[in-house]
């Protein structure tokens, strides 16, 4: 029979412990410093430790495990302390029923684990969430739908039930879920349609469009550009997806000239141009908005995100004084 959040035949978990890190643990992981000194104990069972605010690193509640330490400093571990729920600057959970749950996900975080190794996804802080709520984190499933990038921040929504996945797929392989992103893009932005047929190495290494009507893995992928208003250097821009290819927002604007402000990838062409790019603590892209039937039921959802902090910042900060009034009012939907 398994210990208190251990593995079979593993050391007892004590209620508490203190311990200061050695010169052997700088820019080790908390969950790794902690785990040392907890023998047999699992890495799930360390990390939710962690994630449940548990623990205390120089007297304040740590509760991302990948966080890194230095020596000589004091971590605390208190088995009794009342649950922390998970604060992530950009994360809540908008949506919640049996069947789905839509989250607004920060800049920085991974839609799904690449490796892995890989925590503090959106699945992790859904699940840390719920885990802080008292709920059974791990044994409720989660079915990726679709993806955001990385670096974008918003809305997305993942299935519960094998039914609603089913139902999700459809909508977004069928392009019947709605989707506007806003954007902030290098230079003076032409709103309008853009369609090209979009590949995963355009001869550069990089994900692109190509001309050749022969290559058959060519996805076809529409774009719809609103110019919302002039700022200095760039533009901010409302982007309707009318199909969903990976990296198509940021693609079709790279290659009209036009590269989102703060993306790392995408900006070659622009450097190639003997451009320099506009200063950014982050890629300026939001999904702002995401609509659909429920896949049971058929219920008309609707949600809306406004930008975060930083994201409102970076614009502000391209308005300036002489920036142009808005050159368009966002259409109600």
């Amino acid at each position: 029979m398994a210990d208190r959040h251990g593995a079979p035949g593993a050391a007892p978990l004590p209620s508490a412990l203190t311990f200061r890190t050695a010169p052997a643990d700088d820019g080790t992981t908390v969950a790794a410093a902690l785990r040392l000194r907890l023998p047999g104990q699992s890495w799930s069972a360390v990390r939710r430790l962690v994630e449940t605010g548990k623990v205390r690193v120089g007297g304040e509640r740590i509760v991302d495990p990948a966080a890194r330490v230095k020596p000589d400093v004091e971590i605390a571990l208190d088995v009794a302390a009342k649950r922390l729920r998970p604060n992530v600057p950009g994360f809540s959970i908008v949506h919640e029923d049996p069947h789905l749950i839509v989250i607004e996900k920060p800049a920085g975080v991974s839609s799904v684990p690449f490796h892995d190794k890989e925590t503090n996804t959106a699945m992790d802080l859904i699940r840390g969430d719920w885990r802080a709520a008292g709920r059974a984190a791990t044994r409720q499933p989660l079915y990726i739908v679709h993806r955001l990038d990385k670096e974008t921040s918003g809305l997305m929504c993942f299935a519960k039930t094998r039914v609603a996945e089913r139902g999700l797929h459809e909508i977004f392989q069928r392009h019947r879920a709605s989707r506007f992103y806003l954007a902030v893009a290098e230079g003076e932005v032409t709103a309008g349609r853009i369609e090209s047929r979009l590949v995963q190495d355009r001869g550069d290494g990089l994900r692109g469009s190509t001309r050749d009507l022969r290559d058959r893995e060519a996805q076809h992928a529409v774009t719809h550009v609103e110019v919302l208003e002039r700022l200095r250097g760039a533009t901010l821009c409302r982007i309707r997806l009318e199909t969903g290819r990976t990296h198509q927002i940021r693609i079709h604007l790279s290659e009209a000239g036009n590269p989102i402000v703060g993306d790392q990838v995408y900006c070659r062409d622009l450097l190639r141009a003997e451009r320099q790019p506009l200063p950014a603590e982050r890629m300026l892209l939001h999904a702002a908005h995401l609509g659909f039937e429920h896949p049971v039921g058929g219920k008309r959802l609707d949600f809306d995100a406004p930008p975060p902090p930083e994201f409102q910042r970076a614009v502000d900060a391209l308005r300036g004084p002489t920036a142009r009034a808005s050159v368009s009012q966002e259409k109600r939907r």
